[in-house]
């Protein structure tokens, strides 16, 4: 069945939100199913959305101080082993070579699951004096993790897309700077390009990154009550540099062992993107992000198709000349109502109509993908009222998504009301914890939700544990999530 014949989704988003979500990826030709399962096929629509991603990060990165290099995509299973809490963490997960053509490999090989194994040996080789320091890589690649999980496009696959950035520090405060700037731009790509509010916190200490001092989290609030982990930035210590020998002679000829961050966000971004602002219509997306932020649609009789069509492609000049994304939809084989269906499927946030009376008038009607405002404006200044117009959509995104977060908040001082409250609502349930894991425990064998963070502030919690009744040591927010 050809794409055109599937135009627009069967499923609900409040009701079947995961049938919802699949729809959606396929008919905004964004994903398709790989034959392996586990994998899918990034199509050229959803690369564009990684690439808006990865266009903004990389330039954020660069700006302080990062540079991009590329690492093996193996590691060798003795470099695994040197840093233990890397091996017992990811161990379910990796994925071994053994045979190279019709040769059994004398050490087997890890497809990456991460990279710290495998880039803290040439830190440690490029380290030398308290000059090279701090040293700051990134790399842009996929890693593969064998998870036993449903394939979900973006959110839950094998083999996924992400950056991961890695430095050395000459003391703990430089690393733990460098750990909460990263967080930061984090933070900025959810909301100053997705349009996703997100919180920012720190895992608990069973739930850190193996090896890890401190793992720091942002946290996004999907429509449907699960939170997804945006992105985490980990604090390091002194583990990886003492066990690949990162080192450095100081400004007194003493050899010093180097402080080191990792940090990395997935195109699970994409997936928080897709899931929050997108409806039973199909894609929603930001101006910022997508691939055409405006399509303009002429309608048009015979007898004045060429006039339509001329007034339309000086607009479109005009936009294209201002830097807009802009596509002309002037396809003879379809009428305006299929077009207004199949933009609003892909996503595009502005539609422009023109027709003959705009023509005659002088003007242009516009459309607001999210809620189909309408509004009509003037030939001239249309630049600055598209500009206006995608402004609006990105602030809507925004408020829509930020409303959703503040309403989904809630608090519980007991077991029940944690189960209960997360049973009913979904969402977020702040609620004092003495600090076990244990206790998420009984909470995630009852419902399936877990403590996703912890306030970054060593706040003191009111009251006892919510769930043993021993003396509370953190806050923690409970919540299912992806």
């Amino acid at each position: 069945m050809s794409d055109d014949q599937e135009l627009g989704i069967t499923e609900s988003k409040e009701h079947s939100p995961g049938e919802w979500y699949a729809e959606v990826v396929r008919k905004a030709k964004l994903a398709d199913y790989a034959p392996m399962g586990g994998f899918i096929v990034t199509r050229p629509r959803g690369y564009a959305l990684w690439e808006a991603i990865q266009d903004r990060l990389d330039g954020w990165f660069k700006e302080t101080g990062v540079q991009n290099a590329y690492f093996p995509l193996f590691i060798p299973e003795s470099y695994l082993e040197r840093e233990k809490d890397v091996v017992e963490g990811f161990d379910p997960e990796v994925a071994w070579v053994t045979q190279g053509g019709h040769d059994e490999l004398e050490e087997r090989l890890a497809v990456r699951p991460t990279s710290e194994s495998i880039i803290a040996p040439f830190l440690s080789q490029w380290v030398r004096s308290h000059r090279d320091l701090p040293l700051r890589v990134n790399q842009w690649c996929s890693v593969v993790r064998w998870e036993a999980t449903e394939t979900k496009p973006f959110f839950r696959t094998k083999e996924f897309l992400w950056q991961e950035g890695h430095t050395a520090h000459r003391d703990h405060d430089d690393a733990w700077d460098e750990t909460m700037l990263r967080l930061e731009q984090y933070e900025q790509v959810y909301e100053d390009v997705l349009a996703i509010p997100v919180m920012r916190g720190r895992k608990p200490e069973h739930d850190k990154f193996p090896g890890a001092d401190t793992t720091t989290t942002v946290e996004a609030l999907m429509p449907d009550g699960k939170s997804v982990q945006g992105g985490t930035s980990h604090h390091l210590g002194q583990s990886f540099a003492e066990a690949f020998d990162i080192t450095y002679v100081d400004e007194d000829e003493e050899e010093t062992v180097a402080h080191t961050t990792s940090w990395g966000l997935s195109w699970r971004a994409i997936g928080a993107l897709i899931m929050t602002h997108s409806d039973d219509q199909g894609l929603v997306l930001p101006p910022t992000v997508a691939p055409e932020q405006v399509v303009i649609v002429p309608i048009w009789q015979e007898e004045n198709r060429e006039e339509v069509l001329e007034y339309s492609e000086g607009i479109a000049d005009d936009l294209e000349e201002a830097g807009f994304r802009v596509e002309l939809d002037d396809r003879d084989e379809r009428n305006p109502g299929f077009k207004f269906n199949e933009w609003e499927l892909l996503g595009t946030p502005l539609r422009l109509e023109i027709g003959p009376h705009e023509v005659e008038d002088g003007e242009v009607t516009a459309v607001h993908r999210p809620d189909s405002e309408k509004s009509v404006e003037g030939r001239e200044g249309i630049v600055e009222a598209v500009e206006g117009h995608l402004e609006t959509v990105y602030a809507k995104l925004y408020a829509a998504a930020e409303e959703n977060l503040a309403e989904n908040v809630r608090e519980a001082d007991s077991r029940e009301e944690i189960l209960g409250t997360i049973g009913r609502f979904g969402g977020y349930v702040r609620a004092p914890w003495c600090g076990e894991e244990a206790c998420e425990t009984a909470i995630k064998e009852e419902i399936a939700a877990e403590i996703v963070m912890v306030p970054m502030e060593d706040e003191k919690p009111e009251g006892d544990c919510a769930v043993c009744g021993e003396e509370a040591e953190e806050t923690a927010y409970f919540a299912k999530s992806y």
